[in-house]
C-alpha cells in the first residue's frame, strides 16, 4: 500500500499547510517595515497566545535556548536554585543550572511520577534564587501541577523566580500565567504552534526584568534585556528566522478562526482538541491491555505506554515506521527500549488520533505475534468522542476549509 510519512512525535509535530504556504512564500529582509509589522504583529499575538499581559520575546533558537536563557538571566553563580526533576528534560534544567555556577537543589520523582509537594515546600527556603520546573515531562508523558507548585512559590515572596519549561505544555494545557505569577514560561514553534523547530519564546514578567540588572551570569546571545530592547522597535538583536516567522503569523491566524476570530478561544480550542485526542488515546491502549506509564497525572500533549512484557518499545517503533512510515518516540534514558511515546499536538485532529490506534493493533499483531481484537482501540477511542459530544462539550477544532493554498 501507499504509505505517507506521519509524525506522531512529541516535537517536531505535523505542519499546518497554511503555514507551510506562508514560509514558502516569504522572501522579506529583517531590516525592513514589512518585517517589523510581521515581527510586531507576532509579538502581540504570542501574548494572547500564552494568555498574559507581560512582555514576549521570540528567538531564533530551539527551546533549550530559552531554557538557558533563563538561567543565565535571573542567576549569578553561587545562587541556589531548587529544580524538579521526573525525567530527562527536568534533568536538563538541572545540568544547566550546574553549567552557570548555581547551586542545585532537588527534588526528585520517577520517571512518570510527579512531585511531592511537601517535599517541595521544605526545599523552599529563603536562599532559593530560582524554581525550575517542566509543565510536561515529554519524556515520560507524565504532566505537573504548575497551579500548586506556583503557590508554593508565590507565598515565599518576590524574591524567588518560576521559570517553567511549557514546550509541549503551550497550546495543551491551561495556564494562568500572570494569575499564578509564573515569572518565565518556555514554548517552542515545533510543539502546538504547528510549525519546524527553530523558534523558542517565552513571556516575562516585571519581577524577572528586575533580577536580570544584579545577575551575574554572562550572557551574550541570549541576552533578555537586549532582546526586550530590539522588540521594541519591532527587531530583534541578531538576524532572525525570518520564514519562521511568516508561518507563525500564519499559524496565530489559523488558532484564531478555531475560536471564531478571538485567538484566545483559538487556544482554548486547541487544548481542547489536544485533551480529547489524550483521552481517547489513553482509553485506546488500555483497551488492547496495555499499561499507561504516567497513569497518575497523565499529559494532554502525548501518552507514555509501556511496551507489552518481553518485547522491546524498539520493535515497536520500527514496525510503527516500516509498516505505515508512521513515526512514534521511543523512550529516552533509562526508559528507552520499555515504553513508547504517542504525541496528539500540532495539526492533529480526530482522524489522525483514530489512524494511529488503528496501527497500533496492527504493530502488536506484528510485534507480540499473538492475537489482537481488531477494531478494540478504536471503539474505544469512539465511545470517549461520542460521550464528550453528547455532553455537548467541546470536541476538537472547528475551522473553515483550507483555500488558495
Amino acid at each position: 500500500m501507499l504509505r505517507k510519512n506521519r509524525l506522531f512525535t512529541p516535537g517536531p509535530t505535523p505542519l499546518l499547510p497554511a503555514a507551510q504556504s506562508a514560509m514558502a512564500s516569504s522572501a522579506m529582509h529583517h531590516r525592513t517595515a514589512e518585517f517589523r509589522a510581521l515581527f510586531s504583529r507576532v509579538l502581540s499575538d504570542m501574548k494572547e497566545f500564552i494568555g498574559t499581559t507581560n512582555d514576549v520575546l521570540v528567538l531564533s533558537s530551539s527551546g533549550t535556548g530559552v531554557m538557558e536563557g533563563s538561567v543565565s538571566n535571573l542567576t549569578s553563580p553561587g545562587d541556589k536554585v531548587l529544580v524538579l526533576t521526573a525525567g530527562k528534560f527536568g534533568e536538563r534544567w538541572r545540568d544547566l543550572a550546574k553549567a552557570f555556577g548555581c547551586v542545585v537543589e532537588l527534588v526528585s520523582a520517577d520517571y512518570g511520577e510527579t512531585f511531592s509537594l511537601d517535599e517541595v515546600r521544605q526545599k523552599l527556603t529563603a536562599e532559593i534564587r530560582a524554581v525550575y520546573v517542566q509543565a510536561t515531562e515529554s519524556s515520560t508523558g507524565a504532566r505537573h501541577d504548575i497551579q500548586s507548585i506556583a503557590k508554593l512559590v508565590r507565598a515565599t515572596g518576590n524574591q524567588t523566580m518560576l521559570v517553567v519549561d511549557a514546550i509541549t505544555g503551550l497550546g495543551t494545557t491551561d495556564f494562568d500565567v500572570d494569575g499564578w505569577g509564573i515569572d518565565i514560561i518556555i514554548g517552542g514553534s515545533q510543539k502546538a504552534l504547528m510549525i519546524p523547530p527553530g523558534l523558542s519564546y517565552c513571556a516575562v514578567s516585571e519581577r524577572a526584568w528586575n533580577r536580570m540588572e544584579s545577575a551575574k551570569c554572562p550572557r551574550y546571545y541570549f541576552d533578555f534585556r537586549k532582546e526586550r530592547k530590539a522588540a521594541a522597535k519591532g527587531e530583534s538583536s541578531y538576524t532572525p528566522a525570518t520564514s519562521l516567522f511568516a508561518g507563525l503569523a500564519a499559524a496565530l491566524e489559523f488558532i484564531r478562526q478555531m475560536g471564531d476570530g478571538d485567538l484566545k478561544a483559538g487556544r482554548r480550542a486547541l487544548v481542547n482538541n489536544a485533551e480529547l485526542a489524550a483521552e481517547m488515546t489513553r482509553a485506546g491502549a488500555k483497551s488492547l491491555g496495555l499499561k499507561l506509564f504516567a497513569e497518575s497525572s497523565p499529559a494532554a500533549a502525548l501518552t507514555a505506554i509501556q511496551s507489552p512484557t518481553g518485547v522491546d518499545s524498539g520493535a515497536i517503533v520500527k514496525e510503527f515506521r516500516e509498516s505505515f512510515a508512521a513515526v512514534v518516540a521511543n523512550g529516552q534514558g533509562e526508559m528507552k527500549g520499555k515504553l513508547f511515546r504517542i504525541a496528539h499536538l500540532g495539526y492533529y485532529d480526530y482522524l489522525d488520533t483514530v489512524g494511529i490506534l488503528a496501527a497500533l493493533e496492527q504493530v502488536l499483531a506484528t510485534v507480540t505475534a499473538k492475537p489482537i481484537n481488531y477494531g478494540a482501540a478504536v471503539r474505544a477511542a469512539q465511545e470517549v468522542y461520542s460521550q464528550a459530544a453528547a455532553k455537548k462539550q467541546p470536541v476538537g477544532a472547528r475551522v473553515a476549509p483550507l483555500t488558495g493554498s
